[in-house]
C-alpha cells in the first residue's frame, strides 16, 4: 500500500465516522422530540436509510435550531438531576432542619464550638 492510498483511506474513515456521529445525533434527536408525530419520525428514518447524506443535510438545516434546544434542555435536566443526587448523598438524605438539629445536639454535647455550629447552620440553609 502506497502512502497516498493510506492517506485517502484515513480521510474516508474520518468522513465515515463523522457521518455516523451525525446520524446517531439525528436519531437521538428524533426520539427526544415529543412534538413530532410517529409518522414524521418514521418518514425521517426511512429517508435516512434510503437517501442518507441528503436527508441528514436537510434534517440539520430544517431542524438544527430545535435540535440544539432539545440537547441543551436534556443536558440541563441531567445536570440538575446529578446536582440533586450529589446534594442528597452529601447531606446523608437529611433535610436542613435535621442537619441543624444534629449540629445543635453536637453543640450542646460540647463536641463542636459555636463558630462551627454557625458554619454548619449556614451550610444547611444554603
Amino acid at each position: 500500500m502506497e502512502f497516498w492510498d493510506f492517506f485517502w483511506l484515513l480521510i474516508w474513515w474520518f468522513v465515515f465516522i463523522a457521518y455516523l456521529m451525525v446520524l446517531f445525533q439525528i436519531l437521538t434527536d428524533l426520539f427526544r422530540d415529543h412534538t413530532l408525530s410517529g409518522w414524521w419520525k418514521a418518514l425521517w428514518i426511512v429517508g435516512l436509510v434510503f437517501i442518507p447524506f441528503l436527508t441528514a443535510l436537510i434534517y440539520i438545516i430544517a431542524r438544527g435550531r430545535g435540535m440544539t434546544e432539545r440537547h441543551l434542555a436534556a443536558a440541563s435536566a441531567a445536570k440538575a438531576q446529578a446536582d440533586s443526587y450529589i446534594r442528597e448523598v452529601a447531606t446523608g438524605g437529611q433535610s436542613a432542619t435535621d442537619q441543624i438539629a444534629t449540629a445543635k445536639a453536637l453543640l450542646d454535647a460540647g463536641t463542636i464550638t459555636p463558630d462551627e455550629f454557625a458554619s454548619l447552620k449556614a451550610k444547611a440553609l444554603a
